[in-house]
């Protein structure tokens, strides 16, 4: 049978959301196959795009032929274009940019220009724009347009452009940079022969010298190996350099090659191989499930794993990918945090050594290329990572794991294409006939509601396992034993502050303190608030310090000396008079980690402490440092962010204090009562793993909210049930799904002229047929109304079907020109 002559191409651009049809050179026919990657004629342009499909019926008559085959071999599976046009269809989404996800940074190329200056008239007539255009031209001469675009923020000079070529000032012509992800080669040397006459030796230098001496032990440490050695090696081995090895291969001694350098992310990790510990009776039973449904004999399922903090969820999952390697075929784990990623792959790589590959956003661009090229070759048959370890190319998927699911980083909201792991991962998990797990003490109430709904199996861990291996090297011997969850005590700040104490921490906590630090056992305070003050304020007028790009409140970090916005990041120096009305009485209000960290080392003179939050941890590999540090117990306590409430286990712990509770409790978001029941939950959780047991002590202004109550008691089912009330009577999911739609722009007036359009097109859509289920709420200007600069306004649609609706008015039909638009389905953030 000959093979189809035309390949349907997904192409790189952003606004392109069909498919459209190349011919196959003749010479290509047995190589273009679903998942090539390819380089295209595009209009004026040239630019990648992925192979979909291939047919013998084009779409068009003499479509273009395909200009360049990138790859030999397919770089997306089967199943990955599949899942790639399901999150296009339910994310509203643009098919190539969801196939984008599925390359490593680098390989994906996207189209461009460059911009030529050719000369300038005295008196050409020039706006003031494209006079910016030549200057930067002339000073740095050709320009990409993304260079452009990144020296020329805020401005639309593409509109400007045109009129300089017209002019004859400037040349613009269509580029497609080559992939800068690709494998890294070093020099190498083999041993050929060894010198066998004496004219030969002297050729190795004076006799007795010290060059002659590394040059031998140069060629007896190559004899004695098999294959080409790399040049570091070499040098450190034997101490000879490069002018050694030069002179021995211009006598034929040795042979120089070329090797490729494997840039691998595990290569420092030295995990210990443990015996599996033994299985606690309820363990044992969700994992008889498992590895029935993973062997067909049970339908196969979603499963959701729901077991309180330390009740050995992980060991759950190590059973299964067992099976699952036993069986032929490969897992994917995902962790919300790179922070428990080295945590989580030391526990798989000792479990299954030389089999785990690790991908997540922090390794540079030559790791996660390498570690691709190894899973699509079939070397790596475990992957865990964060959310992009989801889109690793897995040929033989048997089962997906999503550990802590409930947690916020599973959403991509920040960037096309807009996606929630969690229900990608159970659509992956259909696509493939693999087994789907995801665990946690805190599902998110629309989870729970989903697999109620669907009758998926919900598996329940209720207690704790006390067998830990930091405390027990061989926990196979160690019988399984329940360890009660840690008392938590309430303390209501309301009464702290009538009883004359004004400091953030407590009575109770500066005990519990005293405690860890004279018993030698460590604690965890939380405070899901970074720097040193959470806004400054003019103690005369009242002015707030505000980002002049966001509008929201400047936060001052004591170790910089500078005021920083957490929105964008832009920093400004600490002025020395309100700039509202020239006043010095200029005063830092509010609590954060780095001055938390201060105090406690004030108050507690002898405590050790590290911190834990966005600023200590931007530096590559910070997460591993301090986890190790602290789980070595080079700190008493650590000090941190919401990263410090997910999924650690130090068994040293004995003592958690929840610094400010109601931190995110009254903020207008409806889901804001379930982050911090959750947040208290997991934090929580840190506490009390080992037999030395544990307290946690629980700051608030609000003891009375239902939130803090039911996670005092550790009781969840209380919590659903009242917040599923609360979702019912507001009409929210899991009762209805939501589309939010946010237009921005730097200009506050069109963008309010633009956004008020909008929602009037879209009350225009409700009055068809069908759509009256659906309440539009807005537009209206969102929470934070400015971010990096750019003004902010939302369009929310609740009901039972806005995805359908948007779904019948494309976007290219209705975008409002000069505004950016994004669209979001069921939205985890509304502010």
């Amino acid at each position: 049978m000959n093979a189809p002559r035309y390949a349907r191409v997904a192409v790189n651009i952003a606004q392109l959301s069909e498919l459209f049809d190349y011919a196959i050179p003749e010479g290509w026919l047995d190589q273009v196959k679903p998942g090539s990657l390819v380089t295209i004629p595009f209009g004026r342009q040239l630019t990648q795009g992925i192979v979909v499909t291939l047919t013998d019926d084009p779409a068009v008559p003499n479509p273009k032929t395909l200009d360049s085959l990138v790859e030999k071999d397919a770089v997306v599976t089967p199943a990955q274009i599949k899942l790639a046009q399901w999150m296009a269809e339910e994310n509203l989404s643009n098919l190539s940019a969801c196939l984008e996800l599925m390359l490593p940074p680098g390989f994906s190329q996207h189209a461009d220009i460059l911009v030529h200056l050719v000369e300038v008239p005295q008196d050409a007539d020039l706006t003031p724009l494209q006079n910016r255009i030549i200057s930067l031209l002339q000073k740095r001469g050709d320009l990409r347009g993304k260079q452009l675009d990144h020296s020329l923020p805020h401005m639309d000079w593409r509109k400007s452009l045109p009129g300089l070529v017209k002019k004859g000032i400037a040349l613009s012509s269509p580029i497609l940079k080559p992939p800068s992800a690709k494998a890294k080669t070093g020099r190498a040397v083999k041993f050929s022969s060894m010198p066998e006459t004496e004219e030969a030796l002297k050729s190795l230098g004076k006799t007795d010298s010290a060059a002659r001496e590394r040059r031998l032990k140069a060629l007896l440490f190559l004899q004695n190996e098999s294959t080409e050695v790399k040049l570091p090696f070499v040098y450190a081995e034997t101490g000879a350099n490069a002018a050694d090895l030069a002179l021995l291969a211009e006598h034929g001694f040795i042979d120089f090659s070329e090797v490729e350098i494997q840039r691998d992310p595990l290569a420092k990790l030295n995990p210990v191989s443990i015996k599996p510990p033994q299985l606690t009776a309820e363990q044992a039973s969700v994992v008889e499930r498992l590895k029935k449904q993973l062997n067909g004999i049970e339908p196969n399922l979603p499963n959701l794993l729901q077991g309180v903090t330390s009740s050995g969820k992980t060991e759950v999952y190590l059973h299964a990918v067992e099976e699952v390697l036993r069986l032929g075929k490969q897992a994917v784990i995902l962790v919300p945090e790179i922070s428990l990623t080295p945590q989580t792959v030391n526990r798989f790589l000792g479990r299954f050594p030389g089999r785990v590959g690790l991908i997540h956003s922090k390794l540079s661009d030559g790791e996660r290329y390498d570690t691709w090229r190894k899973i699509r070759s079939g070397e790596i048959n475990v992957v865990v990572g964060a959310r992009s370890a989801l889109f690793a190319p897995l040929s033989h998927l048997g089962l997906v794991v999503i550990d802590e699911c409930h947690d916020g980083s599973y959403h991509q909201e920040d960037v096309e294409p807009r996606y929630q792991a969690v229900n990608t991962a159970i659509a992956y998990a259909r696509l493939t006939n693999a087994v789907f797990i995801m665990g946690s003490a805190t599902p998110e109430v629309e989870q729970r509601f989903l697999f109620n709904q669907n009758r998926w199996n919900i598996f329940e861990l209720p207690n704790r396992v006390l067998a830990h291996q930091a405390l027990y090297p061989d926990a196979s011997e160690v019988p399984a034993a329940a360890l009660p969850m840690p008392d938590i005590e309430v303390v209501d700040m309301r009464g702290e502050l009538v009883a004359g104490n004004r400091s953030p921490l407590s009575r109770a906590l500066q005990t519990g303190i005293e405690e860890i630090l004279e018993c030698r056992s460590q604690a965890i305070l939380f405070l899901n608030r970074r720097g040193s003050a959470s806004y400054v304020f003019c103690r005369d007028c009242g002015h707030v310090l505000r980002c002049s790009r966001c509008n929201a409140p400047m936060t001052f970090h004591e170790y910089e000396s500078l005021l920083v916005c957490h929105q964008c990041n832009a920093k400004r120096q600490m002025p020395q008079k309100c700039p509202q009305c020239g006043s010095t009485r200029i005063k830092q209000f509010g609590l954060g980690t780095e001055s938390l960290q201060k105090m406690i080392v004030e108050q507690f003179p002898k405590a050790r402490t590290l911190r834990w939050d966005a600023d200590t941890a931007r530096k590559k590999g910070a997460h591993d440092l301090i986890m190790d540090q602290f789980s070595h117990g080079k700190a008493d306590i650590l000090i941190g962010t919401q990263m410090i409430a997910k999924g650690l286990d130090l068994p040293n712990v004995t003592l958690v204090g929840v610094v400010l509770a109601d931190v995110s409790l009254n903020l207008p978001d409806f889901r804001a009562a379930e982050r911090t029941f959750q947040l208290i939950t997991q934090v929580a959780g840190r506490a009390g793993r080992s037999s030395k047991g544990g307290k946690v002590i629980l700051q608030t202004f609000q003891p009375e909210h239902y939130a803090i109550q039911k996670a005092a008691a550790y009781d969840f089912a209380g919590f659903e049930k009242t917040e599923l009330q609360y979702r019912q009577q507001t009409g929210y999911p899991p009762y209805a799904r939501l589309v939010k739609i946010e237009l921005s722009h730097y200009n506050a007036s069109q963008l309010e002229h633009a956004a008020l359009e909008t929602g009037e097109r879209i009350r225009h859509w409700l009055f068809e047929k069908d759509w009256e289920e659906i309440v539009m709420i807005g537009p209206s200007p969102c929470f934070y109304q400015r971010s990096n600069g750019r003004f902010r306004w939302q369009i929310l649609l609740r009901g039972q079907r806005p995805v359908e609706l948007m779904r019948t008015h494309p976007f290219a039909t209705w975008q409002p020109a000069g505004v950016e638009v994004e669209i979001m389905v069921d939205p985890v953030n509304l502010l």
